[in-house]
């Protein structure tokens, strides 16, 4: 049997923070999005995964990877935003197995109208508080942690 190899001090401090971090940006950045733009986090993103890509259309398997979630949730999300008319889902035209979504043109209107309201959200709750030499530190112990997390690059795609 293994011995438990228990946080020093230090780290349980840094492991609270680091839990308390990720507990309540969500939050913060899904309460802005919902007031401002009538848009979930989630759906926000998936329009913004789609907004940056090739021709303003993903896979919906890709876009699954990308956003770290189910396709049976995505599903539901991509109806919703369907029934919106934010995006367009059909079958790829490469591919008859494969759906993908299209970012519409009052999707592209959506993301480019709430996306100051949630960079300025961002800004005040991650960036602002920081300095030049913090976000540099935050990038560099986030992309160490990825490495672990996320060691194909999934999320990100920056390798």
């Amino acid at each position: 049997m293994t011995k438990t190899r228990w946080l020093t001090d230090d780290e349980r401090v840094a492991w609270l923070r680091l839990v308390a971090v990720t507990m309540l940006l969500p939050g913060r950045l899904e309460a802005e999005l919902r007031r401002d733009a009538g848009l979930s986090h989630f759906e926000y993103y998936v329009l913004a995964m789609i907004s940056e890509s090739e021709g303003k259309v993903l896979a919906l398997s890709e876009l699954a990877s990308r956003t770290n979630s189910s396709l049976s949730r995505l599903s539901h999300v991509v109806g919703r935003l369907d029934d919106q008319g934010f995006l367009a889902r059909s079958t790829s035209p490469t591919d008859g197995r494969a759906s993908i979504a299209t970012l519409t043109d009052d999707g592209w209107t959506k993301v480019v109208a709430s996306a100051p309201g949630h960079v300025e959200e961002v800004r005040a709750v991650v960036f602002d508080p920081l300095t030049a030499r913090q976000v540099e530190e935050l990038s560099e112990i986030c992309a160490r942690l990825l490495t672990t997390l996320d060691p194909d690059h999934r999320l990100l795609g920056l390798g």
